[in-house]
């Protein structure tokens, strides 16, 4: 892409009403735009982030041998009436078609997944399988306050998982476990993200959170000192003991949410009747796990977590360009396009800074937008390409064929 026809421009100035830093620099460099408090538009920089890190969450949870499909974004009340929830879930979005039938915006989906489930599901031999989805959801949060990292309406991975026994399912929940490890790791937030025991399990004594470290994030978490395992200060009670190794010693720490997986029992399969027969042609309700990641959460952690004084320092994995190809001088402008098509021929992601604007404003630019190789070509590098990591100050000089 050539920054001479991006739609989206950069902003020298940070937002006076964000308060996180990695909405601050989403914004000052095009890549969402604020439409209200938790809400965010995508912009066209902002989109390819969010599309590289949905790929990468398909490739790991399609490994699992899940399912993907898109369910509806309305749920009707009568599904929701059925699990209680209608009315004792205060983050739902409520409303009436011109029919006056009610329903509620999805802020998430066992209400319409399970009675799914049911059409399909009638033996032991169906089980187990997975279904996930990637899709809007919308939360009617009191507080809306941290940029994309707190949103009323986002984008999310949601996998439901179902098992003929609790084995079997702890078995899954183990393997979704380690899936989310090898995500966290490919988007570039797995340094400091930890396991945290969180309540809310409701076959066992706790469901899991992953937590990433951030003066952003709105939760504290106790970090064992001696194995790193989390326990989300809400469910701490007197004195602190690691469920993983017993230690005592820990850090408390600030963190944001990245995501959770529950395992579920049955107790949104049973309001649905959703049963199978078993070896032994006895019914029995099916045991369910759910596993979530909020997709611009992720984003913004990411940048939380990867930045210095002069912007974004993008993870390659999921960075929107590989390489910021800038030219300076009369002189270069036309080999620097010719190298440019060059990299586009060969499938290359590159953005070319082709303004004419001065090697400072460039250069800003070019560490705003945290591509994470800068190339430069002037009369200075001659018959080769000046390149730079953006976490680096040390340049080099290659031949255009040693960029790949």
């Amino acid at each position: 892409m050539r920054l001479s026809k991006s739609f989206s421009k950069t902003i020298k100035d940070y937002p006076k009403d964000e308060q996180s830093l990695s909405a601050q620099l989403l914004i000052r460099g095009g890549y969402v735009d604020k439409v209200a408090a938790g809400i965010y538009t995508l912009l066209p920089l902002g989109l390819r982030v969010v599309n590289k890190i949905s790929n990468i969450i398909r490739e790991e949870i399609n490994a699992l041998e899940a399912q993907e499909i898109l369910m509806s974004g309305l749920i009707p009340k009568a599904n929701l009436v059925t699990t209680d929830r209608y009315d004792n879930f205060d983050a739902l979005f409520k409303l009436k078609g011109r029919d006056e039938k009610e329903y509620a915006l999805g802020a998430t989906h066992e209400e319409i997944v399970s009675p799914l489930a049911k059409k399909f599901t009638l033996s032991y031999k169906d089980l187990p399988f997975g279904l996930y989805q990637i899709q809007n959801k919308f939360r009617n949060e009191a507080r809306a306050k941290s940029g994309v990292l707190r949103t009323r309406e986002f984008l999310m991975k949601d996998l439901y998982s179902f098992h003929e026994n609790q084995e079997d399912l702890d078995r899954y929940y183990d393997e979704v476990l380690q899936s989310y490890w090898k995500i966290f790791e490919r988007t570039g937030i797995r340094q400091k993200t930890y396991l945290v025991y969180a309540s809310g399990g409701t076959f066992s004594k706790y469901s899991h959170e992953f937590q990433s470290e951030t003066d952003a994030g709105e939760d504290e978490i106790y970090v064992c000192n001696a194995c790193s395992t989390g326990v989300n200060k809400e469910i701490v009670e007197g004195d602190f003991e690691c469920p993983e190794c017993k230690s005592k010693e820990y850090q408390i720490i600030k963190a944001v949410e990245v995501g959770n997986i529950f395992k579920l029992g049955t107790k949104y399969s049973q309001p649905f009747e959703l049963n199978f027969v078993d070896k032994d042609s006895k019914i029995k309700p099916v045991l369910m796990g759910c596993y979530g990641i909020g997709i611009q959460r992720l984003m913004g952690t990411a940048v939380e977590l990867n930045k210095d004084e002069k912007g974004i320092i993008w993870p390659e994995g999921i960075a929107p360009y590989k390489y910021h190809l800038i030219s300076l001088g009369e002189n270069s402008k036309q080999r620097a396009d010719e190298i440019y098509n060059e990299l586009v021929s060969r499938g290359i992601e590159v953005i070319f800074d082709d303004r004419d604007l001065s090697a400072g404003e460039k250069f800003a630019d070019a560490d705003l937008l945290g591509m994470p190789n800068r190339l430069v070509v002037s009369e200075k590098t001659q018959d080769k390409i000046e390149i730079k990591k953006r976490n680096s100050d040390s340049p080099e000089l290659l031949e255009l064929s040693q960029i790949t």
